[in-house]
């Protein structure tokens, strides 16, 4: 009887029972709660893209052809055309004044709709109080989209702005055709708040183009619609 009453026993260490859970592997939700039930997907079309920029449409149809044409190329990557365009801000009081340089970096976002990053410096300089690797200014890149967007902006509704304007320089160019302008101050672009502005600064817009000489990239901006200075500015349509 005793040999009987030993088998019948469950034994301790024994093989689990196929269908129980096993022991420290229940699936628990948030707080010991049961896991949520994934949320239903959103109905409805999905959305359209993006038009693509105005700037683009018209060079690609207008600017191209013409440029071809005045200059005789005939393989369209000889065509010059815009690769980005860099956004520079500095500040020289960015180490005292740490709130002013952020301040620069929200305008420079609000501006190009793209976060800017912070450039540091890259040697030490005694003479200005400079240590490597210090803040001294922000900067941002435009590629694709939102270079065009930025340059119909810049040349319709920023340059206009300008105190006393003129035209834009058209000997600015670096010898292999790049272009960089300098504003002196940040308030002609709309979407600056002048209630908000703590400092007024400048910054250098340099254009990047794959002309390679300062001729064609002349060309190029001029039938972008750049107000050069003594000429009449290209209407673009």
């Amino acid at each position: 009887m005793a040999d009987t009453k030993e088998t019948e026993r469950k034994p301790e260490g024994g093989a689990p029972n196929p269908g129980a859970a096993p022991r420290g592997k229940e699936k628990k939700g948030k707080k010991g709660t049961e896991p949520q039930a994934p949320k239903p997907e959103p109905q409805g079309p999905p959305p359209e893209p993006a038009p693509p920029p105005r700037l683009h449409e018209y060079y690609e149809q207008k600017v191209r052809p013409k440029l071809a044409q005045q200059f005789g190329l005939e393989n369209r990557h000889q065509i010059p055309k815009l690769v980005k365009i860099v956004l520079n801000v500095g500040m020289g009081d960015a180490p005292k004044n740490p709130k002013g340089l952020e301040a620069a970096v929200a305008e420079l976002a609000a501006i190009t709709g793209q976060q800017p990053v912070v450039t540091r410096a890259k040697k030490a300089i005694a003479n200005f109080n400079l240590r490597e690797g210090m803040a001294v200014g922000c900067s941002v890149t435009l590629r694709g989209a939102r270079m065009y967007e930025f340059l119909d902006r810049f040349i319709s509704i920023a340059v206009p702005r300008m105190r006393d304007f003129r035209g834009l320089p058209s000997d600015s160019f670096d010898g292999r055709g790049n272009y960089t302008v300098g504003i002196k101050e940040q308030m002609i672009f709309p979407e600056i708040d002048y209630d908000k502005v703590e400092k007024i600064h400048g910054m250098d817009i340099t254009v990047v183009t794959t002309a390679g000489r300062d001729d064609t990239a002349l060309a190029l901006l001029r039938e972008l619609g750049m107000p050069f200075r003594g000429e009449a500015p290209v209407a673009v349509a």
